[in-house]
């Protein structure tokens, strides 16, 4: 298909798709997955995929914009991601520093109110990517209408084992009551945590798995969830409203099935009841006598014998 025709097919299945979507998450997850692949198709190196993701995320940052969306969370730095080869690692530490400076100073940024927090085990990333972390939180800590957490050194399994580890060594130390935990004990022992749970996860790059990625706010909330097949590099506006519109499908589904179970519970309950008042009926009518209508109207005086036929008495 000829470049011209398919971009205006796009541009209008894109309009579509926009039609279609009248209820957006507050809280978007991305697993950015795919940017090595991306480049070794392309006989580049792994930072120039690296590279050309961080340009998506500008972009959905601007797509979150529109649409309104509140919150966004992108898994940046896994704590597997050590394990890589210090010639790809010192790279991306590079770009890493770079995009949290460039993104912190940029105008837009401001414009759109974004204030830039980075979760996870910040403490084991180098100092230059540590500094730039601190630079972008406190340059973007004022503005309140879009949250851009950015996920360093991040592990799902470590947060949760380490908030419990936490919370052990306040039980042993008699700091804490065991009675007294609860879900909020937990979350306040997580990492610099997101401010709303996840609404919907995305994934790029054809893996249909979440990568032990936010399990206490996704799992927990039950989030929706988007796997599609697109590298990071060229998730497009169109991979995104898709994702978006799997959300609002879920929660249609949801309503349809809370409003479907209670009315289940409302009939179950109301045959409940019915059901018991006929038996409680049925014990009423056994335990009283029978009334023969007949014996009931001999027995009880007509009118002229309950006004009396005696004499007046002046």
């Amino acid at each position: 298909m000829p470049t011209r025709i398919r971009e205006g097919v796009e541009r209008a299945y894109l309009r579509l798709l926009r039609r279609e979507i009248d209820r957006v998450p507050e809280h978007v997850a991305i697993i950015q997955d795919g940017n090595r692949r991306y480049a070794r198709e392309r006989g580049d190196d792994a930072p120039d995929g690296h590279r050309a993701g961080a340009d998506t995320t500008e972009r959905v940052l601007d797509w979150c914009a529109d649409l309104g969306i509140e919150e966004l969370t992108l898994y940046a730095f896994s704590t597997e991601n050590f394990a890589r080869p210090a010639a790809e690692l010192e790279p991306l530490f590079d770009l890493l520093e770079a995009k949290l400076r460039e993104f912190a100073d940029a105008d837009r940024v401001h414009d759109q109110g974004v204030c830039i927090h980075a979760i996870g085990d910040v403490a084991r990333l180098p100092p230059r990517v540590r500094d730039a972390v601190d630079y972008a939180e406190r340059r973007t800590a004022d503005n309140d209408r879009f949250r851009l957490n950015v996920a360093l050194a991040y592990g799902g399994r470590n947060e949760l084992l380490s908030a419990a580890r936490g919370i052990a060594r306040e039980v042993a130390a008699g700091e804490l009551d065991p009675t007294d935990v609860d879900v909020g004990t937990v979350e306040d022992r997580l990492y610099d945590r997101p401010v709303r749970d996840v609404d919907l996860i995305v994934r790029t790059g054809g893996d249909e798995r979440t990568s032990n990625f936010l399990p206490w706010h996704a799992n927990g909330n039950e989030a929706a969830v988007y796997f599609c097949a697109p590298y990071w590099p060229e998730f497009s506006e169109i991979d995104f409203m898709r994702a978006i519109r799997t959300y609002q499908s879920r929660e249609e589904s949801w309503r349809r099935d809370r409003t479907e179970r209670a009315v289940a519970l409302v009939r179950a309950v109301a045959e409940v009841e019915l059901a018991e008042a006929r038996r409680v009926a049925g014990r009423l009518r056994e335990r009283l006598p029978i009334v023969d209508p007949d014996a009931l109207a001999t027995a009880v005086p007509d009118g002229d014998a309950a006004d009396g036929d005696s004499d007046s008495i002046d």
